[in-house]
């Protein structure tokens, strides 16, 4: 076996504090400010949530490393130009996810579009890829299609979340306050997005590298407790019950264990 590198034996020395400790933290930070229980200075501090959320996608970042050669790495410059572009046409045009803008800074803005836009993004669609690896979903077309429905359901528990914080808003909406445009512009912004993953990646060293690396999903673990939380302070239900549902699959194919048992180390 390879000596893991640096950035591999960070995230493995620091599983429970990277998944779970973390954004246990961000939940009660995002509602303590909400709520007007932290001063102005710490209330959705820019840089404590781009920082927060850099930790977390470390896990991620290092397991798609390895992956990571020309023809991919230009698919991620080229889904991060796609996300400014449909982020900035959402905004000023109301297409494809509805009339929405931000309550709050995600760091810098240019243009009413957080600069940090990608690191939210793609490890959604990423995720939701290996995701649904996990079930070793045949053909291409279910695959994407499978993807697809994950990335719809992890945008279930997300949009919900941050519309009760005050983090964007919309116009309003059906399913707490989200409207249904917003999961038919995430159909599309998200095919073209799973598509062009699929496109650059080796799907077979991708599926190796998830069996291989116990730690690749730790960004969904963070995710599933980091807005699981927050819906459950705002009583979104559906949106809890679908945090919860990913948790489970999670821990039934290994994904959720170690963090788990870290407690017994503590």
């Amino acid at each position: 076996m390879d000596k893991p590198d640096s950035l591999e034996q960070l995230v493995r020395e620091n599983r429970f504090t990277i998944s779970v400790v973390f954004p246990l933290f961000g939940a009660l930070g995002f509602v303590a400010s909400a709520e007007g229980f932290l001063p102005e200075i710490l209330a959705f501090n820019p840089l404590m949530v781009i920082f927060g959320t850099l930790v977390m996608r470390l896990p991620l970042i290092s397991g798609i490393k390895p992956l990571i050669d020309v023809k991919s790495g230009l698919a991620i410059l080229a889904l991060t130009l796609y996300a400014y572009v449909i982020e900035f046409i959402g905004i000023q045009t109301g297409f494809p996810y509805g009339e929405f803008s931000y309550g709050v800074e995600l760091g810098p803005m240019v243009y009413g579009i957080p600069i940090g836009l990608p690191v939210f993004f793609i490890p959604l669609v990423l995720n939701s890829v290996l995701f649904i690896s996990l079930f070793e979903v045949k053909g291409f077309a279910k695959n994407v299609f499978g993807s697809l429905a994950a990335l719809l359901a992890v945008d279930s528990v997300l949009d919900p979340a941050a519309v009760s914080l005050g983090i964007w808003n919309y116009s309003g909406g059906f399913f707490y306050g989200v409207p249904l445009s917003n999961f038919a512009g995430w159909i599309l912004s998200g095919t073209v997005s799973i598509l062009v993953l699929k496109s650059a990646l080796d799907t077979g060293r991708l599926s190796e590298r998830l069996e291989n690396t116990d730690y690749f999903l730790d960004d969904m673990v963070s995710f599933v407790f980091l807005w699981g939380v927050v819906n459950l302070y705002y009583m979104n239900i559906i949106p809890v019950i679908v945090a919860v549902l990913f948790g489970a699959a999670l821990y039934r194919n290994d994904r959720f264990n170690l963090a788990i048992s870290e407690l017994d180390m503590v």
